[in-house]
C-alpha cells in the first residue's frame, strides 16, 4: 500500500510542477491557432495561388501514367497513378506560416525578451579559476624555481613544499 501512496504522491507532484499545466495551455492555444492558420491559408493564399487555374489546391495534380482519363460527367479522373501536389503545398503553406508566425510573434520576443534581462543582471566579480594549462605552467616554474634554489615568481599562492627524503 505504501508504494501506492509513493507513485500517487509522485504523480500528484508531477502534476502540480506546473509543466504539464502550461503544456497543456500550449496545446489548446496551438490547436485553437491552426485553425486560424488554416483558415487563412484556405482563404488568403490557396486563392492567390488558384489565380494560376483552379482556387482550391487539393485539385492540382500530376498524373503518372499515360492512361489517365477523365469522367466526362464529374470531371474526376477514374484510372492512372496521381500524384497530389496540391494537397502538399497547401500542408506546406500552413506549416510555413505556423513556424513564420510563432517565431516571429513568440520566439523573437522571448529572445529579446530574455536578453535584456540578462544585460540587467550584475557582472559577476570573481576570478575565474584557472586552467589545466595554467596550473600546469605555475607547477612546471615552481619546480625550476626550486631546483634552482630561488622562491617561486608566480603571483598566485600556489607554492610548493620541498621533502628531504630520509638518508
Amino acid at each position: 500500500m505504501s508504494e501506492n501512496k509513493g507513485v500517487l504522491q509522485g504523480f500528484k507532484e508531477f502534476l502540480m510542477r506546473g509543466n504539464v499545466i502550461e503544456l497543456a495551455v500550449a496545446v489548446v492555444v496551438g490547436a485553437a491557432f491552426t485553425n486560424i492558420v488554416n483558415a487563412v491559408v484556405k482563404g488568403v493564399i490557396n486563392p492567390i495561388i488558384g489565380a494560376l487555374g483552379s482556387q482550391n489546391l487539393d485539385n492540382y495534380k500530376s498524373c503518372l501514367s499515360f492512361s489517365c482519363h477523365p469522367d466526362k460527367k464529374t470531371g474526376q479522373f477514374t484510372d492512372g497513378i496521381y500524384i497530389l501536389w496540391g494537397s502538399v503545398l497547401s500542408a506546406a503553406l500552413t506549416f510555413l506560416i505556423t513556424a513564420a508566425v510563432v517565431y516571429f510573434l513568440m520566439i523573437l520576443p522571448m529572445n529579446k525578451w530574455k536578453a535584456r534581462q540578462d544585460a540587467k543582471k550584475p557582472a559577476d566579480d570573481t576570478v575565474a579559476d584557472p586552467t589545466e594549462v595554467e596550473l600546469l605552467i605555475e607547477i612546471r616554474d615552481a619546480l625550476i624555481a626550486q631546483r634552482n634554489g630561488a622562491l617561486p615568481s608566480s603571483s598566485t599562492s600556489a607554492t610548493v613544499v620541498s621533502q628531504k627524503s630520509p638518508q
